[in-house]
């Protein structure tokens, strides 16, 4: 399964929920598959995603708050799975799209091979769901619904061949149409 597969099975169900996407190929495909003002793409903070997510979840406890993270995003600040592990934020759902590499830097190996994030997660009190192959995405994202999280869901992809366009919203516009669109009290 890609990338962009998996990105447009989850936007199917989830619609109009918030999501906050990893820098990279990811922010772009989910530009370029999905694009609404309810996406915050995150453009040069590697590794951010995760806690911009949970300081939104804690925000807007009625809200599904959707973090899109690479692996090697993740890794850059596992210290993120453990405040959320701890805060417990029932809203959160983070999903995880693991190629075992930075494909957007280059393609240098992660080392999600070795390390295994869902377990770390498990551990800190994320409910955790493996995906290998469509059926099981689909099944996920609809049971996942009426949990409460922290939970994790983690797709094992394979590499794109296709990038993405560029993201062509500005960084300031992409702030302001968001907080219009979501942080409504």
């Amino acid at each position: 399964m890609n990338r962009i597969t998996s990105i447009e099975i989850i936007c199917q169900e989830i619609k109009d929920e918030i999501i906050i996407s990893a820098n990279g190929f990811l922010s772009r495909d989910l530009f370029n598959t999905f694009e609404k003002s309810s996406n915050f793409y995150m453009l040069g903070s590697m590794g951010l995603a995760s806690s911009i997510g949970l300081g939104l979840a804690i925000k807007n406890p009625k809200k599904k708050i959707f973090v899109f993270d690479g692996d090697g995003n993740i890794l850059m600040n596992l210290g993120s799975l453990t405040t959320i592990g701890n805060l417990k934020p029932k809203n959160l759902i983070h999903i995880i799209f693991d190629n075992n590499s930075h494909e957007s830097t280059g393609g240098q190996p992660t080392s999600s091979n070795d390390i295994h994030i869902e377990k770390i997660a498990k551990v800190v009190g994320y409910k955790i769901f493996k995906i290998r192959n469509k059926k099981e995405l689909i099944n996920i994202i609809k049971k996942i619904k009426n949990m409460s999280g922290p939970i994790m869901i983690l797709i094992k992809i394979e590499k794109n061949q296709k990038i993405g366009g560029r993201i062509t919203i500005e960084p300031i516009e992409i702030k302001k149409r968001f907080m219009i669109s979501n942080l409504k009290n």
